[in-house]
């Protein structure tokens, strides 16, 4: 059974707490833990859950029981198709009046992505406070982070005096489940392993689409990995571990002996297995930055699907967005960018690489390879891609790797969320392309991060040097064992490999203890964000209609007004303060109007004075705005 890495102090302390509240005061623990909902809405949620499509304890093969929690808790412990997911959704929103629900867009499969926008009444309209964008399921395969990004709206929604102040102060805006049409691959039959949206798309370049699907061979219900006896294939079963694959090492006298592929036929009689199946865009590398130019599933081009675009739109149009929070494949929670501000951790399955080299050379072969100066003669990047006729030494090309001076932000937030979350590794992390958290930080210009929201737990003595297959394998996540099969190309074949879903999502008993977590860290993240307010005012009289106004600006929340990187990419305005008074009413001291380009958090100050003429008894307003800390005034009388 898959299960989180080890707690650590804080999670096994927060356990202990529950077990004796469970114990000892049940109705007013889980009051004050979790947050009691109206027994109206527990009842309604019972009588649903049985006519739900759900796939339970990550059913993708990891059949095992599933305990419901307590009434009280409200979270979901399985994992919810569309419809039900809907549903759970739409229930959490209408028993809280913090919480309001639309559309974001519509998907390719016809499905909604839903918008989830939480706030309750405070000094500030909703659109001008600080806010956090949280987003779930870019990736269809990760569907794990709907349903964490359903519990921190679940979260966010109780009870609790500190959470409904927080909302008073700042908005969150939760985009749960941006790939519906994905997801939906962990409820078909046969269930396999998909990450890309419902647009249907040319693949392979041969002028038809969707026409080459995996297949499930053996009849087990699932897709799976084939390994083909080939004298000329590039791998060899483990030395270590026979259930897995290495590349053969020549200069160690290894002989390859294998080619991988996905499970299936070739249906469209091109050469290529399962090249061109249902849908084509991941979503989380179609976003502009990174863009990995003519890579499959990247799309046609940038923000080309209604689902990222929407999302981008969205963003563009909120500039109070101050952070942004991901849950997906890549992670730069648990291990943050290293001293020169590159993401670390990177760990792919080696047997999926290995699959996908079956499809090398590709595009070679669809209707297109008869135009040499087109794919056959290599591809030539353009744009904002380096090559033959794009000198890489001309001009300022954008940033790849988190500024010097912000590192230290994503380290403290990293600290934070292993403290609150207990995890302390992640699983299968790959390299981010184009992905929507790049976005955040390196063309919208704020703090951005992303999680995969969970984590296997790796024995402790399994070897540090091992793949994240070997660990995936050690911490117990389900393997198909290798078995043979008839194939009607290959003839005798095995299939096997990690069941589907499986190295991207935990058991399904595991989301409510997940999604708390997340909750938790979600509220302490929006407790960050910055917050200027007007702090101190004084007025000194001169006489004969002269006076001397000053006032100090503070920023109250963790993050500065903006980080360096939003300087440089000239992404986040300056903080803003005036008087309102007339310009030529200014004798000396600063412009009416006077910015800071970066107003550091956590109570930093900056002081501002005018000498000003006007009436004795007149009163004049004073007036901070942050693009992402808010706004705040003041009145001040001339005496």
């Amino acid at each position: 059974m898959v299960g989180i890495a080890s707690l650590g102090r804080h999670r096994r302390a927060r356990a202990a707490r529950l077990w004796f509240g469970l114990l000892h005061r049940p109705r007013l623990f889980l009051s004050n833990e979790f947050g009691l909902q109206k027994e109206s809405v527990v009842r309604n949620r019972v009588k649903q859950r049985g006519v739900r499509r759900t796939v339970t304890g990550l059913a993708i093969g990891l059949a095992m029981a599933v305990t419901t929690p307590a009434a009280g808790w409200g979270q979901v412990a399985e994992y919810l198709d569309y419809e039900g997911f809907s549903r759970e959704l739409r229930e959490v929103v209408q028993s809280s009046e913090a919480a309001e629900l639309s559309s974001l867009a519509t998907s390719p499969g016809g499905r909604d992505v839903w918008l989830v926008e939480l706030s309750l009444s405070g000094d500030l309209a909703p659109g001008d406070r600080p806010a956090l964008l949280v987003v779930g399921s870019l990736e269809g395969d990760h569907v794990v982070g709907s349903h964490l990004a359903l519990e921190v709206v679940r979260y966010l929604t109780r009870d609790d005096d500190e959470v409904e102040r927080l909302l008073s102060e700042h908005t969150v805006y939760v985009v749960p489940r941006a790939n519906p049409d994905g997801v939906e691959a962990m409820f078909g039959s046969p269930r396999w392993h998909r990450s890309v949206n419902g647009r249907a798309f040319d693949d392979d370049n041969d002028g038809r689409t969707d026409e080459d699907a995996p297949d499930d061979i053996n009849g087990d219900g699932m897709v799976t990995l084939m390994r083909v006896a080939d004298p000329e294939g590039a791998f060899i079963p483990h030395p270590d571990d026979a259930r897995l694959m290495k590349r053969a090492d020549a200069a160690a006298g290894e002989v390859g002996s294998h080619t991988l592929y996905i499970e299936g036929r070739d249906d469209d009689g091109d050469g290529f297995y399962n090249e061109d199946g249902p849908g084509g865009v991941d979503l989380n590398r179609n976003f502009q930055h990174v863009y990995p130019y003519y890579q499959r599933a990247a799309g046609p081009h940038m923000v080309s699907e209604p689902e990222s675009r929407a999302l981008i739109d969205f963003a563009v149009k909120r500039r109070n967005i101050a952070a942004v929070l991901t849950y997906g494949h890549s992670d730069n929670l648990v291990t943050p960018p290293d001293s020169r501000g590159q993401l670390g951790g990177i760990a792919p399955s080696d047997l999926y690489l290995a699959a996908a080299e079956s499809l090398d050379g590709i595009f070679d072969v669809g209707v297109w390879s008869s135009r040499p100066s087109n794919l056959q003669g290599g591809l030539r990047l353009r744009g904002a891609q380096p090559g033959s006729d794009n000198d890489p030494n001309s001009g300022r090309r954008p940033a790849e790797t988190v500024h010097g001076d912000d590192i230290v932000y994503f380290e403290n937030v990293s600290e934070r969320y292993r403290a609150i979350t207990g995890l302390e590794s992640v699983g299968v992390n790959r390299p981010a392309e184009g992905a929507f958290f790049q976005y955040g930080y390196f063309q919208f210009g704020v703090p951005s991060f992303s999680t995969q929201g969970w984590s296997p737990a790796v024995p402790d003595d399994t070897d540090r040097g091992a793949s994240a297959d070997q660990r995936m394998l050690a911490a117990g996540v389900p393997f198909v064992a290798w078995s043979e099969t008839d194939h009607p190309d290959f003839g005798t074949v095995e299939v096997g490999g990690f069941e589907p879903h499986a190295l991207t999502n935990p058991p399904a008993a595991q989301l409510p203890e997940l999604g708390a977590a997340q909750g938790e860290f979600v509220a302490a993240l929006t407790g960050m964000l910055p917050r200027v307010q007007i702090v101190d005012t004084e007025v000194t009289a001169h006489g004969g209609g002269i006076f001397t106004v000053e006032a100090a600006v503070a920023n109250s929340g963790y993050f500065p007004s903006s980080l360096r990187h939003g300087l440089v990419s000239r992404s986040v305005d300056p903080v803003l303060v005036q008087i309102g008074v007339d310009p030529e009413a200014i004798v000396t001291g600063d412009p009416k109007s006077s910015t800071i380009a970066q107003l550091e958090g956590s109570g930093h100050r900056a002081r501002f004075s005018w000498v000003i003429r006007a009436n004795d008894g007149q009163e004049v307003e004073i007036r901070v705005r942050a693009e992402k800390g808010g706004i705040d005034t003041t009145t001040v009388t001339l005496r």
